[in-house]
């Protein structure tokens, strides 16, 4: 092979080569840039729902709920953008080990500004395991106190020393020497064995929250309102039908306006159990209207000193709004329905009893 046939030899595979090596850092940079978009979509599918702390979710994992669940929940509750990146993302320990246990039983707080991988954490490190308990409208003190006793939530006895813990009451402004009245009633979520102080506050918490969406007593304080809530704790006991509550409020308003009294059995129901520790009575007996107490409505032509019941939304609300009547009266009209006559007069209100006394004999 002569000298220039060489040469040409060495120039084709010079060229050949080049053509190789670019070829393959070409299929590099391919590589690098798919790899780098596959991890700049991995950091966006990942990355907080929200950059700001919005959005809070309460999350309760109940026993026997799979990792495939949860992440399609989660999905749905817009805290994460993908379930299959967080079902596959935990499966495969990307987020972290999760010691054969990828989803713990418990309740959480979760919040869109968190990422997937903070969630993913969360669920793997469990939570206290939350109970569900609803507390009724118009139980006393005594009572919420029996109820969450026995739902373990907390201690009975303790409960009721912290109702009237002088330095809670002065902390919430509450006039008197008990928190009976501002126990709100709803569901709540609580963690067994709490301690009863925490519960109060969650309970007067809930109680100051509720009350400011109601118009008439939005922004005040406790002792501005504290005639309402004792108005409210009456009507509570008295009304069966939401739309009577303005109305039985609105008789109590006149009665105290006339400066008669408010005649409530509820009251006279709350002297025997709550004071003088009686049974609940089946029937209210006319001796015990002359019990002489400050609680005692057919007595007195005035609130008592304290509420009576713990009052929910509509007996607040009607309690702070009473409807505009003429009437001074009630009486039961229909126990089952739950409804009442309303009456103008004393003669009107006694042919009422007549005939409800007639129709239940």
């Amino acid at each position: 092979m002569g000298r220039a046939e060489k040469k040409n030899s060495g120039r084709k595979k010079r060229s050949v080569l080049k053509v190789i090596l670019t070829i393959f850092l070409i299929l590099i940079l391919l590589i690098l840039a798919a790899c780098g978009g596959a991890v700049a979509y991995f950091f966006h599918i990942t990355s907080p729902m929200s950059k700001e702390p919005e959005g809070k979710v309460e999350y309760r994992i109940p026993s026997g709920k799979t990792v495939y669940q949860v992440a399609q929940d989660l999905e749905g509750l817009g805290l994460i953008r993908s379930w299959k990146i967080f079902y596959y993302g935990v499966r495969l320990h990307v987020f972290g080990d999760d010691g054969g246990n990828p989803v713990k039983t418990g309740f959480y707080n979760l919040d869109k500004s968190m990422s997937v991988q903070k969630i993913a954490s969360m669920i793997r490190t469990g939570a206290p395991e939350y109970l569900t308990l609803t507390i009724p409208e118009g139980l006393t003190v005594r009572k919420v106190a029996n109820l969450l006793g026995e739902h373990n939530v907390c201690d009975t006895e303790e409960f009721k020393e912290k109702c009237k813990d002088p330095d809670l009451l002065a902390e919430y402004g509450i006039p008197m020497d008990t928190f009976e009245g501002f126990l709100y009633p709803d569901t709540y979520y609580f963690v067994e064995g709490s301690p009863a102080e925490v519960v109060l506050r969650k309970l007067v918490d809930t109680f100051f929250i509720k009350a400011n969406d109601i118009p008439n007593l939005a922004g005040k304080s406790a002792e501005e309102i504290y005639d309402t809530v004792i108005l409210a704790s009456i009507v509570e006991r008295e009304y069966k039908v939401d739309s009577e509550a303005p109305l039985i409020a609105g008789v109590f308003a006149n009665r105290l306006k006339a400066h008669m009294g408010l005649e409530s059995c509820a009251t006279i129901e709350y002297i025997l159990t709550e004071i003088q520790g009686r049974p609940h009575p089946e029937r209210i007996y006319y001796v015990y209207l002359k019990i002489d107490s400050p609680y005692n409505t057919y007595m007195w032509d005035r609130l008592p000193p304290t509420p009576i019941s713990n009052p929910g939304f509509v007996a607040l609300k009607a309690a702070a709004s009473p409807a505009d009547t003429d009437c001074y009266y009630f009486v039961v009209k229909d126990p089952d329905a739950g409804t009442h006559t309303f009456s103008k007069t004393l003669s009107e209100h006694n042919s009422a009893k007549s005939a409800y006394l007639l129709l239940k004999d």
